[in-house]
């Protein structure tokens, strides 16, 4: 049995969800705000999670960070209409796909389908330059030796490999950064943050093979990816 983390504060919505859910065979775990989210998170595991981006004590934003450092579980946003900034910020956190309300309940479980195959396909591994990384688990091998990132450090190379192919720029990865610490992250700190990343996974941090920068814009990962 699937088992989804519901987070959404509106109480009608969440009774109606459950029910709808638990109708298609998902066992439901539901958390009203941000912190009884990031509670229930601490020592459970869960196929996909639908988080309401609106709560009362904050936003869906953290929860979803939470989830993608401690795996690849497909997350789901559920957005008011029209609130495309929200929608833009979540993807590109690495949600997997968002739906405004008030939906219609078979176009949900259609996404929550589409989403879990998805994440059954996807590898929970990642390989370049001798760096491993198991994201199920959140260990970092390089050359078979385990290293030891923060938790800024994790997500800044979670960011990477979750866009293999892209540049991603300064202003992303610093969203990104401050949404994780819960505090504002400067361009200098990014600077700090890049170039301690780069000592722990690089095998000459002054000639960095896995994270380029790419003047003028940002980073991209390198590798085989550089050139594709």
């Amino acid at each position: 049995m699937k088992r989804i983390f519901l987070v959404e504060d509106d109480k009608a919505i969440a009774k109606n969800l459950i029910l709808l859910l638990s109708s298609e065979g998902f066992a439901v775990t539901h958390a009203s705000t941000r912190g009884e989210a990031l509670a229930a998170l601490d020592g459970n595991k869960f196929d996909l999670a639908l988080i309401d981006i609106s709560l009362p004590d904050g936003n869906g934003f953290t929860v979803c960070t939470q989830i993608k450092e401690t795996g690849e579980v497909p997350v789901i946003f559920l957005t008011a209409s029209g609130d495309e900034a929200s929608v833009v910020t979540g993807l590109n956190m690495g949600a997997d796909d968002y739906i405004t309300k008030p939906f219609r309940p078979r176009e949900l479980i259609a996404r929550i389908g589409t989403a879990l195959r998805k994440s059954e396909r996807s590898p929970s591994t990642f390989e370049i330059c001798g760096l491993h990384v198991d994201t199920a688990s959140g260990i970092v091998k390089k050359d078979c030796s385990e290293l030891f990132l923060s938790a800024l450090e994790y997500r800044l190379l979670l960011v990477f490999i979750n866009n293999p192919k892209s540049i991603i720029t300064r202003t992303r990865l610093l969203d990104e950064l401050w949404d994780a610490a819960g505090e504002f992250v400067n361009d200098n700190t990014l600077t700090v943050y890049i170039k301690r990343l780069r000592e722990k996974i690089e095998s000459d941090s002054a000639n960095p093979q896995i994270i380029l920068t790419v003047r003028g814009t940002g980073y991209r990962l390198g590798g085989d990816y550089a050139s594709e």
